[in-house]
């Protein structure tokens, strides 16, 4: 965790002004600063607001999205092409789980995302069109989480967040999806996990539940060290947050303001899933946080204690990617010193890499796929088979 992020808890700046001139730009001009190297946000909470650091022009149009530097919501249709409402029956009962889906073409792979805390599957919609641009063959079903987003529990805000409960649920979303999808067995899968995804997704990968379909899995920026360390100064930080706002464009304009999502064409996408109209509210700022992430500190040790070790030792093709090199601890140092998993890093991003930084998450996960994909491999001819063609050996 770098020493930037420890900081903001103690003195937070004024958020950097956005210019709003109604003018139409390109998505290149969003941010006309140079970036610095800083890895500045938490890896706890996927809702944290980083400090106020320039960005560079880094951001390709997204598929259908409109230009300009207006705060208007994307809507989800842009990016996917079917939402789906999945329900487990007895093995979670009163559970639906919600989620969006494109999916493969073909003999494509399918990229399975788990978002971090606070956030939706949303968070992974500018991501899935850039990943289908390098690989129009792939699918990707990015869910929401339970106590997030649209998926529903029966103990409502009190839901159980716990790691194996995460996992589990991760787990019926993509078979209760191959069902309702009439898919005659899985595709090729990739699962990707941001923050305290990447705790989720490294759960299932060495639970094995997925067996011979499972290609290999990807966390995004977070590691055990580092998250264990941001968890002193949690509530504080969580204090320091807006407790809501006077419209739903207020939101989305506050993540890029604060930097805390860097492109603002991630946040017009993900950013309403944070948030709930409560008409009940007294007070000028009816938008309030759909999760609670305060009422959620009795799950976080859980989430990442053992998780470098986890990581480590699933079976799969393993990736790292990280905002910062100051984020690895030791157990992770060397397992990359001995080649035992891909590792990059953008420095430029913050810790919502894949929103920061759509395109090259993307570049990433594609190029991750092909040299994890099975299909592309070409096995020798059996010693037999040359016999039996009367060839010598």
């Amino acid at each position: 965790m770098s020493d930037l992020f420890k900081a903001r808890f103690k003195a937070m700046p004024p958020p950097a002004e956005v210019e709003e001139d109604g003018e139409e730009h390109s998505i290149s001009e969003l941010s006309d600063a140079p970036d610095d190297d800083s890895s500045s946000a938490s890896s706890i909470s996927s809702a944290g607001t980083i400090m106020p650091s320039p960005s560079r022009s880094l951001f390709a149009r997204p598929l259908g999205a409109g230009r300009g530097r207006g705060m208007e919501q994307i809507p989800w249709t842009t990016y996917f092409e079917r939402e789906l409402f999945l329900e487990p029956g007895e093995s979670a009962p009163g559970v639906t789980y919600h989620a969006y889906l494109t999916s493969p073409v073909g003999k494509g792979p399918l990229f399975v995302t788990h978002h971090g805390a606070g956030s939706s599957g949303l968070s992974f919609a500018v991501l899935s069109s850039e990943i289908r641009k390098r690989l129009p063959s792939a699918g990707i079903l990015s869910p929401d989480a339970r106590g997030h987003g649209s998926t529903q529990t029966p103990e409502g805000d009190k839901a159980d967040l716990t790691l194996g409960t995460l996992s589990d649920d991760l787990f019926n979303v993509i078979t209760l999806a191959q069902q309702q999808m009439k898919w005659p067995e899985l595709p090729p899968i990739i699962l990707v996990g941001h923050s305290l995804g990447g705790a989720v997704v490294t759960e299932l990968a060495k639970a094995g539940k997925l067996g011979t379909a499972l290609l290999g899995y990807a966390v995004l920026d977070v590691v055990e060290g580092s998250a264990m360390d941001a968890l002193q100064s949690m509530q504080t930080y969580l204090s320091t947050r807006p407790t809501g706002f006077a419209t739903l464009k207020d939101g989305i304009d506050w993540h890029v303001r604060s930097r805390t999502i860097r492109n603002s064409i991630s946040a017009r996408t993900s950013v309403p899933a944070l948030l709930v109209l409560d008409e009940t509210a007294s007070d000028e700022r009816p938008w309030k946080w759909r999760t609670n992430l305060a009422a959620t500190q009795p799950f976080w040790e859980g989430w990442f204690v053992g998780l470098s070790k986890k990581f480590l030792e699933a079976k799969g093709g393993k990736m790292l990617l990280l905002a910062g090199t100051d984020r690895l601890d030791t157990e992770l140092t060397i397992g990359q010193m001995q080649g035992k998993y891909a590792l990059q890093v953008f420095p430029e991003a913050g810790h919502f890499i894949h929103e920061d930084l759509p395109e090259k998450t993307a570049i990433a996960l594609v190029d991750f796929h092909r040299r994890n994909d099975r299909s592309a491999l070409v096995l020798p001819p059996k010693v037999s088979e040359l016999l039996a063609q009367g060839k010598r050996v």
